[in-house]
């Protein structure tokens, strides 16, 4: 199909392929990955890149969102003025500080997680299809804000279908990689769905900023769920064995 032949339904059927666009980016970090931990080691340097490889290979799209996101929610505004603040394009100081805490706590995780390198491997592997799973529950499963915006032809056209589909793939994903991905899955995806709630009380709904900003947050849960496990005494267990 060629591009100008794209419809608006055609973008909103799309919500259904968001986890398997994750899957790519994926496997894309996990080889990287795997080629760092052979021959760089984990390192403060292995951790800057594969800390910065989802922001290169999409354009940083999620993270605007997110500092957007971070504008709105802490400006302490009413609801009309917060979804004024994140509408537009300009960056604030919460958005900013916000993003930068962000982007150190996955450098902080990435960093310990190479204490267990295939442990970081799955990490890194499973964090973009779980973050995009988030993303389809958001769009499906909640309000949307705006009586217009380009998130509002996701949410009219994915239908709970799509929601249903983004658990099914990213359990099949995670499910070889033991009961522990398993429990990182479910972690991470109730933290989004707390978190879109919160928002979504303030809000009266999701937008498109939002539904970037509980991807970007989602992959920041998976490699927290995978750090709390690796401290847990029963990790060996939770965990098949990979981190020895």
């Amino acid at each position: 199909m060629e591009q100008d032949n794209l419809t608006i339904e055609d973008f909103g059927r799309s919500v259904r392929t968001f986890p398997l666009v994750g899957l790519v980016l994926g496997v894309i970090a996990f080889l990287v990955g795997l080629f760092l931990v052979n021959f760089v080691g984990p390192s403060y340097v292995t951790a800057a890149v594969l800390t910065l490889l989802p922001i290169a290979l999409t354009g940083g799209l999620h993270c605007d969102g997110f500092m957007d996101t971070a504008d709105g929610l802490f400006s302490g505004r009413e609801k009309a003025r917060m979804l004024e603040i994140m509408k537009d394009s300009r960056v604030g100081s919460f958005g900013v500080v916000a993003f930068g805490c962000a982007l150190l706590f996955d450098f902080a995780l990435i960093l310990d997680l190479g204490q267990a390198p295939t442990i970081l491997l799955i990490a890194v592997f499973l964090a973009p299809v779980i973050g995009r799973a988030a993303m389809v529950l958001a769009v499906a499963c909640f309000p949307y804000a705006r009586p217009e915006g380009i998130g509002k032809m996701f949410h009219d056209l994915a239908g709970r279908g799509a929601a249903r589909a983004a658990l099914v793939v990213s359990a099949a994903v995670a499910a070889p990689w033991g009961i522990g991905a398993l429990i990182v899955l479910l972690l991470s995806l109730g933290a989004a769905w707390l978190f879109d709630r919160w928002a979504a009380g303030k809000l009266g709904g999701l937008t498109g900023d939002l539904y970037g900003a509980t991807e970007k947050l989602t992959e920041t849960c998976v490699l927290a769920a995978f750090w709390m496990l690796l401290h847990l005494p029963q990790a060996q267990m939770l965990l098949g064995g990979w981190h020895f």
